[in-house]
């Protein structure tokens, strides 16, 4: 490989480098163009996660957007614990998580909010009771560049989090299918796309890659997030067809598998599905949900007998493997002092999506004696 130096009548030195380097320099020309700096995605890939705690609690009125103390994941950069806030870099639907812990003789209010005011979901407790305990909230949402998601906490003296060097707070976010139509997907080691000509550079000599769409290689995607603003109450007797919970707000619904209007999703990919989901328990009465698949498959199921005045929730989640044309749904107990509370503030959430389609080492349920 020769690069020759040539002189101007001027006097100016030129570098005329050979083939080779030229198609380099014209490639890192093109990433540059399209490339942030702060993305390096031949290195990084599409991924983004953080899982953040905190050890220390804190009082309503003295900090509003909750920070973290250790960070125990951060890939790609996107989390930043000191303002606790993540910030997206890759377009996509992202799961978040987090559980807080209730200060004692204190209530209990969260919120997961978006872009710093867009209420998303929230852990509500109102017991003023001496014990601590601790509420947790999940749910997937679609975000652009730029979009941030954080922890809210309700700036009144009479609500309070609780932790200490357990910790009872964490916060825990990761993108689970990017966006197919983001540019970033497009990068590769190809010098050139389709449509850019790179004076000296040959051609893509790959014929199984589609710069438009790679279809042929792109896995099965099923994912879901849905939302109620209002509550649901109990008000039959005796024995009764069961219903499903229905929802009302749509966060994510990659692929349609959700009907919001029936509650029910039906597998269209076969393989190991995660189902996560939270419900309010409404005031003197008691929570009964169950995670159904099928007509009466109890899969799990949350429950709660107190039937005092206070709010609080109740969480549940786990892993099963779906065969085609399964139904997945939850529901709750319509007899009379039952009910499941929710508001605008959407304390009833459920979430899915598929983890592994058919075919990667997945082995059905078993039960052992």
């Amino acid at each position: 490989m020769k690069c020759l130096l040539t002189f101007t009548p001027a006097g100016m030195t030129l570098w005329r480098p050979c083939r080779r380097v030229s198609c380099l320099l014209w490639v890192f020309i093109y990433l540059g163009c399209v490339t942030p700096l702060n993305i390096t995605p031949m290195t990084s890939g599409l991924r983004s996660a953080f899982s953040a705690t905190r050890s220390t609690s804190v009082l309503g009125g003295s900090q509003r957007a909750l920070s973290f103390d250790r960070l125990l994941v951060n890939v790609g950069d996107d989390f930043n614990p000191d303002t606790g806030r993540f910030r997206c870099r890759l377009p996509g639907a992202y799961y978040f998580s987090f559980t807080v812990g209730k200060f004692p003789k204190k209530m209990l209010s969260v919120m997961l909010v978006k872009n710093g005011m867009e209420i998303q979901a929230m852990a509500y407790d109102g017991s003023r009771k001496q014990g601590r305990k601790v509420q947790s909230q999940s749910v997937m949402i679609s975000l652009k560049p730029m979009d941030t998601v954080s922890l809210l906490l309700q700036e009144s003296p009479d609500y309070a989090i609780y932790s200490n060097i357990g910790p009872y707070i964490t916060f825990s976010g990761y993108l689970v299918y990017p966006d197919s139509t983001s540019s970033i997907e497009y990068l590769n080691n190809h010098l050139s796309p389709p449509g850019l000509h790179l004076p000296g550079c040959p051609p893509p000599v790959d014929p199984h890659y589609d710069w438009r769409r790679r279809a042929a290689k792109e896995e099965p995607r099923s994912a879901f997030s849905v939302a109620r603003t209002s509550s649901a109450l109990g008000e039959r007797k005796g024995q009764h067809e069961r219903e499903a919970l229905v929802f009302d707000v749509e966060y994510v619904n990659i692929g349609g598998h959700f009907n919001k209007t029936s509650g029910r999703f039906t597998c269209h990919f076969p393989g190991a599905y995660y189902f996560a989901f939270t419900v309010g328990k409404h005031p003197l009465r008691a929570v009964s949900v169950k995670l159904m698949r099928g007509r009466s498959e109890v899969q799990a199921m949350v429950f709660d007998e107190d039937t005092s005045r206070r709010r609080e929730m109740q969480s549940q989640s786990l892993l099963l493997s779906l065969r085609k044309g399964d139904h997945i749904w939850l529901y709750s107990q319509q007899d009379e002092g039952y009910a499941v509370y929710s508001n605008q503030g959407r304390y009833t959430t459920f979430s899915g999506f598929l983890v592994y389609p058919e075919g990667e080492s997945i082995n059905t349920d078993r039960t052992f004696p």
